[in-house]
């Protein structure tokens, strides 16, 4: 009877510590998994930092290399360029937008057409009331010099725009095909030169670049979950 009883003690004990063993692994597992998430997630932004400080310095030589003539063989991401052309001010665009400053207004945008190439040339902000102003058209046609920029993708959280109004939220390229009847280079001229209004954008290379700050924050996750496990491990294992 005895002898029964312990056999059946030690084969419930097995079982205990067999499950035991078998929560323990599972668990090894699983916090291993997520230290191996967190450790691809920072490496990936090393990856992206190298490459947007790359991005950065080519956006900075690109700005301090003097205009150059634009043509359809030269288009690039952030050159500086010099050209005339044809304005179109019937067609005449209104992008709400803020200034430096946080003011809210417009971007007067303009198709031009430059060597029989259709473009968009964003010549800068206004205030509200001067929507539809005469003198904000004053501009040397002749005498353009800015720098050309990828036009960017339409945020899906943005409202619709109001063409009938003439009043934007987007650069939409189905919507610029409808208002203008006219399809466009994928590149849009941002003037630069000393106009009051509109205000030319100034054009640089501050561009968003917090991949160091991401690759920090998942590299001490996974750190913390690393020392965390060692320590509940050595006290309960």
């Amino acid at each position: 009877m005895l002898y029964g009883c312990s056999c059946l003690q030690l084969f419930i004990f097995g079982e205990v510590k067999l499950n035991f063993l078998k929560h323990k692994f599972l668990f090894s597992v699983f916090i291993f998994f997520f230290i191996s998430v967190f450790i691809a997630l920072g490496s990936w932004q090393i990856i992206r930092l190298d490459w947007k400080n790359n991005l950065i310095l080519d956006i900075e030589n690109s700005l301090k290399i003097p205009p150059i003539e634009l043509t359809m063989l030269n288009n690039k991401n952030f050159l500086r360029i010099k050209t005339s052309g044809d304005i179109d001010f019937e067609k005449q665009i209104y992008l709400y937008n803020l200034n430096d400053s946080g003011t809210p207004g417009f971007e007067v945008i303009n198709p031009i057409i430059i060597n029989d190439e259709n473009y968009l040339i964003n010549r800068g902000w206004i205030p509200f009331d001067k929507k539809n102003n005469q003198e904000i058209n004053i501009i040397d046609q002749n005498n353009i010099i800015g720098t050309l920029k990828l036009q960017g993708r339409k945020n899906i959280f943005k409202p619709d725009n109001d063409l009938k109004d003439n009043y934007w939220f987007s650069l939409d390229r189905d919507d610029i095909l409808k208002f203008t009847g006219k399809s466009f280079s994928k590149y849009i001229i941002y003037l630069d030169g000393n106009y009051q209004f509109p205000k030319p954008k100034k054009i640089t290379a501050n561009i968003s670049n917090n991949h160091k700050k991401y690759a920090i924050t998942w590299f001490s996750l996974a750190i913390s979950i690393l020392l965390l496990y060692l320590y509940f491990r050595k006290k309960n294992y």
